[in-house]
């Protein structure tokens, strides 16, 4: 699994960074971040232990539902579901749907950010 590069920038250059791409003006480069936060206070809610720990989990028991992985790690059901959204939302975590329940599938597990 590749480490996955992360970005901090202010939000307007976020945006700015975005426009620009979609605007045909900048061509983003092989090794720069797909992932951006706007502060290093929001990347480590998103990357807590308690967050890089669950991706472990994800990673070595290859959980088939959100319940499976609750039980095996303790957490509420609904807890760990909003906080699988909030990975998701980042790309961190893929949430594929199978039949009647959703399967995590940890992305990532080692990561490496360009401030």
């Amino acid at each position: 699994m590749k480490a996955i590069v992360i970005g901090i920038m202010p939000q307007d250059k976020i945006r700015e960074r975005v426009l620009s791409i979609a605007r045909g003006k900048l061509k983003p480069k092989s090794g720069e971040p797909k992932i951006w936060f706007t502060s290093m206070r929001s990347l480590a809610e998103v990357l807590s232990d308690e967050n890089r720990a669950l991706l472990q989990v994800i990673k070595e028991t290859n959980p088939q539902s959100i319940t499976s992985l609750a039980e095996t790690t303790g957490r509420k059901p609904g807890n760990l579901s909003r906080t699988l959204k909030t990975m998701s939302n980042y790309g961190i975590v893929e949430m594929k749907r199978e039949r009647n329940h959703v399967r995590p599938v940890a992305k990532a597990t080692e990561f490496r950010i360009v401030a």
